[in-house]
Formats: C-alpha cells, sequence, structure tokens
C-alpha cells in the first residue's frame, strides 16, 4: 500500500503535542475559549509523566506563613537557579502561581487541607516558607487525574496513540506536524494554525533514571532543532542522589528524599556513614546536588556496591513509622526489588531526574523561535537555571500551559492566510517511509542502551574535558551506526519505529548537552566540572545550542525588589522535605 493511500489528514486550530500536565493545561485553556484543539501523545492520558511528581506544588498562598509573598517566592526560585534562570519568566511564575492552584481546586483536584479548610503548605527544600501544595505523595497523579477529568469535561480532543516525527515549517512558519499511529502504523498528517510542544525533557538518555522507559528519551529536543528553534541550557541536568540500582530494570526509578527526611541513614559498602565527610553538620540532609556528588564519589572512589550503588538504611526505625510515613516505597521495593525495606537496606546511586534546560522561548509568552510554535513544561528552558527549586516543574506546567493556550489562541485568531508547503509534508512522509524499507545490521533498543551508557560515563554526575570530548567521539559512531538501523513492525505494532525516532532524538540532546557542557567551563549548580570546580563569574549566562555551534546569551538583570528579598545566607533545611 502506498503512503498516500494510508495516510490519514487531520485539521485542527491549535495541535498541542504531549498529553501531561502542561499539555492538557493549554488544551482546556484553548478549548474554555472556544478554540478547536487537538492533544495527541505516546503514553496513556492517565499515565503521561506528571504522575511520577511525588512532593507538591508551589504557590505563595499565604495559607500557613501570611508574611510570604510571590516576591519571595521568586527571590527563592533564582537563588536556588544559580543566578541562570530568566528574571522574567521566574516572576510570571510566581505571581501567576495562585491561581494555578484556584484553577486546580475548580477542576477538582484533591488537595491536603487544614481542619478549618484552609490548603495546608508544607516545607519543600530551599524556600523561605511553606508554600508547597501537595495530595498525599500522589500529588503529580492527583493533578494529571484532575485535568483529565476536566479536559473530557469540555469534550477536548485527544489522542495518545499518535507518534509525532516531524513538525512542518514554510518560511520560518509551523504549520502541522506529521506522524504515524503506534498501533496500526498509519500516517498522521495534521494541519494546524499553531503548534503547542510540550513532549518533555531528556533525562532517559542516562544510564540510571527516574523517567520510565521510553518517555523523557529527546524528541521534544529534537523536533523543535529540526524545525528551526534554538535550544538552551542543555548541559543543566539535575540528578537525584537516591535511585534504585537494582534490579536492572527498575534501575534509576527514585527513592524519594523523604526517606533521608525521615531518619534514614547513607552508609557505603564498608557500612560508613559517609556524609560526615561531605556535610558533618547537615548529614543526609544536605542539599541534594550535595548528597548526588557523595554518593557519587563513594561509588567511583570503590567504596560502593556490587551493583554500582551505595546503602541507604531504614532499619533503625520502628515499622509502623516506615508504614505509615512510607507507604509508597515500603511497596515500590517489595514490588520491583522483593525487598522489605524495614529489615533490609536499599542500594541507591544518583539518577538523572530533570531537564532543566531545554528549548530556547521568550520568558513571558513561552513562543520559539519558529513563528507559531511554543514550547512549555520540562521541554523548555527558561525557569530552573542550574538547580530547580522543589515543587516548581508543577507549577511551571499549569502556569504556562495556560499562558501558552491563550497565547496560540490569539495566533489563531490573528491568522488571515495559512501557507501549507507541499515539499515539508513530501520530506516528512518520506522521512517514515525511508526509516520503515530501511535495512541494517543495528536496532535501536541496543543503540539507546549504549548511548546511556556512553553519556553516563562520560557526562553524568563529575564532567571532565576529556571525558566530554570522548563522549562526543563516541556519539559520532553511534549516530553512524544508527544510519544503519532496521526497523520491523509486526503484530504487536509500530514500538519499534516509535524507537528508532527516540533513538534520532536522544542523538541529538546528547550531542547539545556534550558541547554545552564542554563550554562551560564552572562548577554551578547541578553542573560539576572536576576540572574546573569553582564558579567562573564570566559564566554567568545561559548556553544557547544550535548545530552550527554554542553562543552566549546574557541573564535579564534582576529587579531590585527581588534582589532586596534575596538571602546570601543559606537556607538550613534540617528536618524538610528536599524532592
Amino acid at each position: 500500500m502506498s503512503a498516500r493511500l494510508d495516510e490519514r489528514r487531520l485539521a485542527t486550530g491549535v495541535l498541542v503535542i504531549g498529553t501531561g500536565a502542561a499539555g492538557l493545561r493549554a488544551a482546556i485553556e484553548l478549548q474554555e475559549q472556544g478554540v478547536q484543539v487537538l492533544c495527541v501523545g505516546k503514553r496513556r492520558r492517565d499515565d503521561a509523566h506528571t504522575v511520577l511528581a511525588a512532593g507538591g506544588i508551589n504557590a505563595a498562598l499565604g495559607t500557613m506563613d501570611p508574611a510570604d509573598s510571590w516576591e519571595q517566592h521568586a527571590a527563592d526560585t533564582l537563588k536556588e537557579s544559580y543566578w541562570l534562570a530568566d528574571p522574567r519568566a521566574v516572576e510570571v511564575l510566581c505571581r501567576e502561581a495562585p491561581g494555578a492552584i484556584d484553577d486546580l481546586v475548580r477542576f477538582g483536584a484533591r488537595l491536603a487541607r487544614e481542619d478549618d479548610g484552609r490548603l495546608t503548605q508544607r516545607f519543600f527544600g530551599a524556600h523561605r516558607y511553606r508554600r508547597t501544595c501537595f495530595a498525599g505523595d500522589y500529588t503529580g497523579r492527583e493533578i494529571q487525574l484532575a485535568l483529565v477529568r476536566r479536559a473530557t469535561e469540555l469534550g477536548v480532543a485527544i489522542r495518545d496513540d499518535l507518534y509525532v516525527t516531524r513538525l512542518l515549517v514554510h518560511d520560518g512558519r509551523v504549520f502541522g506536524a506529521y506522524g504515524f499511529d503506534v498501533d496500526d502504523g498509519s500516517r498522521q498528517l495534521v494541519l494546524a494554525d499553531a503548534v503547542v510542544l510540550a513532549a518533555g525533557g531528556h533525562t532517559r538518555i542516562w544510564r540510571r533514571s527516574s523517567s520510565r522507559r521510553d518517555e523523557n528519551t529527546g524528541d521534544a529536543m529534537r523536533l523543535a532543532a529540526e524545525a528551526g528553534c534554538r535550544l538552551r541550557d542543555m548541559e543543566l541536568v539535575q540528578f537525584h542522589p537516591t535511585g534504585m540500582v537494582f534490579p536492572e530494570e527498575a534501575a534509576g526509578t527514585l527513592v524519594t528524599e523523604a526517606v533521608r527526611g525521615e531518619g534514614g541513614i547513607l552508609r557505603n559498602a564498608r557500612g560508613e556513614r559517609f556524609m560526615e565527610r561531605y556535610d558533618a553538620e547537615r548529614l543526609e540532609l544536605s542539599s541534594r546536588d550535595r548528597v548526588a556528588l557523595a554518593n557519587y564519589t563513594e561509588i567511583v572512589e570503590g567504596r560502593g556496591t556490587e551493583h554500582g550503588g551505595v546503602l541507604l538504611d531504614v532499619t533503625h526505625l520502628d515499622r509502623r513509622v516506615v508504614l505509615e510515613r512510607l507507604p509508597r516505597m515500603y511497596r515500590q521495593f517489595v514490588d520491583l526489588a522483593m525487598v522489605d525495606i524495614t529489615r533490609s537496606v536499599m542500594e541507591v546511586a544518583p539518577t538523572a531526574h530533570y531537564s532543566m534546560g531545554g528549548i530556547r522561548v521568550e520568558p513571558e509568552t513561552h513562543a520559539t523561535d519558529v513563528e507559531g510554535l511554543f514550547a512549555v513544561g520540562e521541554c523548555a528552558s527558561g525557569v530552573h537555571g542550574a538547580n530547580r527549586l522543589g515543587g516548581n516543574s508543577l507549577a511551571e506546567c499549569l502556569v504556562f500551559g495556560r499562558i501558552v493556550g491563550r497565547e496560540t489562541a490569539r495566533v489563531a485568531a490573528g491568522l488571515d492566510v495559512h501557507v501549507r508547503d507541499r515539499a515539508a509534508i513530501d520530506a516528512a512522509r518520506d522521512e517514515v517511509s525511508e526509516a520503515l524499507a530501511r535495512r541494517g545490521d543495528e536496532f535501536a533498543r541496543p543503540l539507546q542502551r549504549e548511548l546511556r551508557d556512553l553519556m553516563t560515563e562520560c557526562c553524568g554526575v563529575v564532567r571532565t574535558e576529556a571525558e566530554l570530548e570522548l563522549g562526543l567521539r563516541r556519539l559520532e559512531e553511534l549516530a553512524a551506526r544508527a544510519r544503519i538501523l532496521e526497523v520491523r513492525p509486526d503484530l504487536a505494532g509500530y514500538a519499534d519505529l516509535a524507537h528508532a525516532f527516540d533513538l534520532a532524538g536522544s542523538l541529538l540532546a546528547a550531542r547539545a548537552t556534550l558541547e554545552s557542557a564542554l563550554e562551560r567551563r564552572e562548577t554551578r549548580g547541578a553542573h560539576n566540572r572536576a576540572d574546573y570546580p569553582t564558579q567562573d563569574p564570566a559564566l554567568g549566562v545561559n548556553l544557547v545550542w544550535s548545530p552550527e555551534g554554542v553562543t552566549r546569551e546574557a541573564v535579564a538583570p534582576l529587579p531590585a525588589a527581588i534582589a532586596a528579598l534575596v538571602d546570601e545566607q543559606e537556607l538550613d533545611v534540617s528536618g524538610r522535605l528536599l524532592e
């Protein structure tokens, strides 16, 4: 059957790519404004990556600490970013976050409340005040389900079986996207007046990642870069200190920092409580980047376990405390590792957790370099800088999801003529056909594994010039092998084709990350260079990547009112949740 005969053509006002919190919030805003919208994704809408967010969502509501304000929230965010976050984007985030909470309540999200009905807010990492709303340790799941319910009530068209392979662009303006149905392989041509990219980050390109299989593979970055967008701060990736290391299929699965908050002790394979060497005062309650570096150091210096981790111990705690305070972690280790954590220690190691960089966007609108194309959520950059303030990611999705919905509604309403380029459509069609027709000696899954090994060994928690340059050489070899990839769909569907495009996204994201990490010759926030262990004032800039290379972009000045609220004293986070 020819490509044209099995191709289905759809048309919509705005196409949203991604069915997590950011994408759904944009789609809801569009539908409420009466704009036709189609929201597509490659995972079930009720099981997007958002459901893994455990800790909470930030907003300066003042329900627990009346002295809090959005300005103080902004000051805390900018300080935690090591001054690389865009102050303009941060101001929008913090000013609009209370409204995002109001929206969640309107959508029926069941957030924790005090006896008198006030929303409960708790401390979360380096916040000056209690400003994190939550729903147990299932906050992301509760938010996702509330958004799905609201989208369903409004009649938002959602497809969670469509893989987008290319954005369609003519003369610098997006006019739709091309892809395929992951079940039957039918081609999907979607024409749209505007497009929203909300397809996640790139943390799955490391060996241990808190993302699940086949998500956060960098496909959003590839779609944007090939459409003509620039990427920014791709080297700034947050490594969570504790992810599972065994069994292999569960490697990287997040072990919440609440385990340490409840009294968990980190030990090396010799039984030593090693945090005494890295932060004798705060020990396991030190900051995330310090604990991650400590765990990494113990492992690489030969004091790790046989599976390449360290030990996290709660066996000294009362069993009832563990079951009451850490029920999800207890169940996780029983289900995935057949380990009862009240009787046996956990093996953990740093895990790639969050992409703080991503597609370069305008701070207030999240518009990209391509007209009519917007990016939101973890695939976008600007809010987090070199270290993300815990609880800000869900707020970012909802605040900017709403804004992007409003902006794309405006773009669609103001469009008089939209040129569709037949050559761009043919190129997208040929790209899929060529992938299916290609025969070679390589398959996507083994190459994905090799790429994850490469990034872990050459661009992990700690980086050096020699390792990064080696990584780039190895990446060139992998990219050459990917050109002789074989794709063989079968009766189970077209997952093999999706893996091939996932690999393409991962290769591009890896190149951008390695080249940017090479350029940032300093240690700042989550970016650790063993050969440049201090901050360089000249590198208090954002690094902007394109296939032509890396350039530097000045960070916007800090507003005086926000600067006045920044406390340069390191905040004591003892006893606080940190995730």
